[in-house]
């Protein structure tokens, strides 16, 4: 069904909270823009598939209001960017939600399995690639387009039920709820301006001082690119920020000498340099710290962490859960330094795994081979 009326969409989202879950997915379009657009969501339940156009519905209450439900589960493949457009169009962040690709990892599935992926392994279908170049904005959508569209959705909703029986199964369902906690974290897409920097490529390579002129320069560009509805990369490229950063002009002059700052306008220069002299009169006991890259590991260091993974591979492949999904090298790293502060020691991962690290790491484990496999001792 294609939806196009407040009132047909009422009518559905009625119909769609009488289920425990709905798998949902969205089309959007950002390459052009600060926030992404949303064009079209898909929402399926065991009865039917809809497509829902929210660029003919000037009223999108009742999609809002499903979409918060607490009692209607919110399936999502991947969900991090459809739940960002969901919040800043309808102002509501989905709640509770279930991501099939993170969920799928806890049943012998590869971290980052894509849609495809999914819907083969579970339902055993072969999905078409032809519309994944559209451009959801344009309309009429074609009945072709619809379909593929519908085809994000009709399938996910058949893989959630499978998935969750799987997992009520081998009691890891409280495992999968604890991994996708933080997706529901309104923070986690509401972006702080002065904040932005963190996220500049190559900014490790800073001092304090030239952080905090890098943290009020990042804010410019984010506050500008926002009130202009373009991406952050048309106002000033990471590339171009850090060089001003590192250069911290103190006139247009000197500031137009880098290259990449053609497109501004005068008034843009005039707020850029203030934001670059705010920066260097921070005060010495606010200067930002960013952490940096990890210091190579010594040899027998190295050597410990191998053993840790080759610990956690094996313990992968028995359990059926992702190695990904466990640890990665750093994580091993972070508990040979600080164990009580590693992810490891809380909550699924320590009941996985915790215990036999600490084993092996006090000398009351080991490892060898056995038949061409790594075995425990």
């Amino acid at each position: 069904m294609y939806i196009s009326t407040v009132e047909d969409l009422q009518a559905f989202c009625d119909r769609a909270r009488t289920f425990p879950a709905v798998a949902v997915d969205t089309e959007f379009l950002r390459e052009r823009t600060y926030h992404p657009r949303l064009c079209l969501v898909q929402v399926a339940t065991p009865d039917e598939c809809v497509a829902i156009d929210p660029l003919a519905i000037d009223d999108l209450s009742p999609l809002a209001a499903l979409m918060g439900d607490p009692s209607v589960v919110k399936v999502f493949h991947a969900c991090s960017q459809d739940m960002e457009v969901l919040l800043h169009t309808l102002g509501v962040l989905p709640a509770p939600v279930f991501d099939t690709q993170v969920a799928a990892a806890f049943l012998g599935e590869r971290l980052q399995i894509s849609y495809n992926g999914l819907v083969h392994a579970f339902c055993g279908v072969t999905l078409a690639k032809t519309e994944s170049l559209t451009d959801w904005s344009r309309r009429p959508l074609s009945e072709k387009q619809l379909d593929y569209a519908l085809d994000d959705v009709r399938y996910l909703i058949v893989a959630y039920h499978a998935i969750y029986d799987r997992l009520q199964e081998q009691g890891r369902m409280s495992w999968v709820a604890d991994e996708v906690a933080n997706i529901a974290d309104r923070a986690h897409y509401v972006v702080e301006p002065r904040e932005m920097y963190t996220r500049v490529k190559r900014i490790t390579s800073c001092t304090r001082r030239q952080l905090a002129v890098a943290r009020e320069l990042a804010a410019w560009r984010e506050t500008r690119a926002e009130r202009s509805d373009v991406p952050r990369k048309w106002v000033m490229s990471d590339e171009v920020l850090l060089a001003l950063v590192k250069r911290s002009p103190r006139d247009a002059a000197d500031f137009r000498s880098i290259r990449g700052t053609e497109q501004l306008s005068e008034g843009d220069v005039s707020a850029a340099l203030a934001a670059i002299d705010r920066g260097r009169r921070c005060p010495a006991d606010h200067l930002p710290q960013v952490g940096h890259a990890r210091k190579a590991p010594s040899s027998e260091l190295e050597s410990v962490s191998d053993l840790m993974y080759a610990l956690i591979r094996l313990i992968s492949e028995r359990s059926g859960v992702a190695t990904a999904m466990i640890a990665s090298r750093d994580d091993l790293m972070d508990y040979i330094d600080h164990p009580e502060r590693s992810r490891l020691r809380d909550g699924w991962r320590f009941e996985l795994v915790g215990s036999q690290l600490d084993d092996l790491l006090s000398g009351n484990m080991g490892l060898t081979v056995k038949d061409r496999r790594v075995e425990m001792l």
